[in-house]
Formats: structure tokens, C-alpha cells, sequence
């Protein structure tokens, strides 16, 4: 239930944020930044899925692995992926090798090809640019309504391993809710374009 904490540069960090070197850089360089394209929220939200009940951290560091078994996470590339690919997938060590999710992946490249909108025009309906700060860890929520709803709404649309937690953790990473701690020197980074992407 710690605020925000200095790094080893002395700027103050989300907690989560300061080590490992992978979670300071992710933290400064990629949490919170808004993803605008569907190509990029549908890696996110792949990632997101194979996290559940992960580590974050070995998703990140077989983030690599991921974007060359999922062909960089190209929608249409990935939804055209049929058994054999399942089967590849399965035996490849450079991701995480779970069949519901990798055929969720697969799943879910096929519904953002057939949503009407795009995904980013789907997800970004959902943003809260005006959500409060939290003060520590502890006032950071797991899910919202607005999580719950969107979650809900892209389960609608045929997407898989979408619950309200998962769907906070993509609108957290992609910059739809700015979950910096105050005093986090990343807080509010992208106050000003936040509105404009709604």
C-alpha cells in the first residue's frame, strides 16, 4: 500500500515500476501511453490474456517471442492461423504455451477483423480520462464499471479471456485510465490528449 517511491535516478515511480530494469522501462516508456490503432490493442489485449495468472514480467520478457509466433500481431495474419498453427504454437518455447488462449488469440484476430468500427474506436468509447489519481497502490482498482462494460461489450462481439480484470489491465496499459500514483512522474503524461482520443 506504498505511493509513489523514488527510482534510482531519483524520480518518483509506481512501486511496481522501479525493478526489475524491464518493469522501470515498460513503466516509463509504455504503461499508460495511449495505443490508438487496432493493431497495437489487439497485441495488448492478446498479452493481457496470456498474463492471466502470470507474472507480467515473463510476458514481457517473451514479448519477442510472442510478436514472431503471432506474425507481430498483423489481426488478419493471425486470423487466418488454423490447427497446425494451434499445433506450432503449442510446441513453441518462445511464448506461453496455453491452448485456450492461444486459440483466444486466434479468436479474437477474427472478431477485430469483423467488428464494424475497428477495435481502437470499440475500446476507446471506454476511456476515463477524468478518473481520480491514485494515491497508493491500495486505491488502484482490479476493475471498474467501465471495464466491466467493456469487457461485456467485447465479449458481445465474440472476443475470448476478456473479463472486467483483464479489460482494466488493457485500458491501464493502453492509456484509456492514467493509473500512475500522484507523484509518479509519469502521472498525467498524457493529460492532454487523453480527451481528444474519446
Amino acid at each position: 500500500m506504498s505511493g509513489a517511491l523514488p527510482g534510482p535516478d531519483g524520480l518518483a515511480r509506481c512501486p511496481w515500476g522501479l525493478s526489475p530494469p524491464d518493469y522501470l522501462a515498460y513503466h516509463d516508456r509504455e504503461w499508460g501511453r495511449p495505443v490508438t490503432d487496432d493493431q497495437g490493442l489487439y497485441e495488448r489485449l492478446c498479452l493481457e490474456a496470456f498474463q492471466s495468472g502470470l507474472s507480467w514480467l515473463t510476458i514481457l520478457r517473451k514479448r519477442e517471442g510472442f510478436r514472431a509466433a503471432f506474425k507481430g500481431f498483423d489481426p488478419a495474419a493471425v486470423a487466418a492461423f488454423g490447427p497446425a498453427d494451434v499445433e506450432r504454437l503449442l510446441a513453441d518455447p518462445a511464448i506461453v504455451r496455453n491452448r485456450a488462449k492461444i486459440e483466444a488469440a486466434i479468436a479474437n484476430a477474427r472478431a477485430t477483423l469483423e467488428l464494424p468500427t475497428g477495435l481502437a474506436a470499440l475500446v476507446w468509447r471506454y476511456a476515463d480520462p477524468d478518473a481520480p489519481a491514485p494515491r497508493t497502490t491500495a486505491d488502484v482498482p482490479a476493475s471498474t464499471p467501465a471495464s466491466a462494460a467493456l469487457a461485456k461489450e467485447l465479449k458481445r462481439h465474440g472476443f475470448r479471456f476478456v473479463g472486467p480484470t483483464t479489460a482494466y489491465a488493457l485500458m491501464q496499459a493502453c492509456g484509456l485510465v492514467d493509473d500512475h500514483l500522484a507523484g509518479c512522474h509519469r502521472r498525467g503524461a498524457y493529460a492532454a490528449v487523453l480527451p481528444k482520443l474519446r
